[in-house]
């Protein structure tokens, strides 16, 4: 199966590169990975709610551009399912599609056009995490379900 991880924004910091090129390099074992970042619309420094929603729709529009297969946004408000769960959801999406596209919207968010196009909206917590953060907890689990899907000594 292709995994495809479309995040608004780049990682900045080398550690973030280094945790995400270390599970990347795992998860490629198996399948296909590619990061395909898209950059965050820049907001007026007084930016109002319809400026940060106008920028939304254009990351979206981007976003789509790229999105394939089953869409799976990463959603605070989406369900959550624990890591058995997660990798079991892997073998029946591998079962109907190709390719899984991971979603990651900006520090505002993702615009409802990306949400509705959603296979499913996902919460790996109610928490809020940094973004760079959160792609490197997200590639985690990637492997961790591929680990458990793959009888890999990993998951406990």
């Amino acid at each position: 199966m292709k995994i495809n991880i479309i995040a608004v924004g780049d990682l900045k910091e080398r550690y973030w590169n280094s945790a995400c090129d270390e599970y990347i390099k795992r998860i490629s074992r198996y399948h296909k990975i590619d990061i395909i970042e898209i950059s965050e619309e820049k907001l007026p420094k007084n930016y109002k709610d319809v400026d940060v929603a106008k920028a939304l729709v254009k990351e979206g529009n981007r976003i789509l551009e790229h999105a394939r297969g089953y869409i799976i946004v990463m959603d605070v408000q989406g369900i959550q399912v624990d890591s058995i769960k997660f990798a079991d959801l892997f073998t029946k999406t591998s079962l109907n599609y190709d390719t899984v596209s991971f979603i990651i919207g900006s520090s505002y968010g993702l615009s409802e056009d990306v949400k509705n196009r959603a296979n499913m909206r996902l919460s790996v917590s109610p928490m809020t995490f940094p973004h760079q953060l959160f792609r490197v907890m997200l590639l985690e689990q990637i492997y961790r379900a591929t680990a458990i899907n793959n009888n890999v000594l990993y998951h406990k």
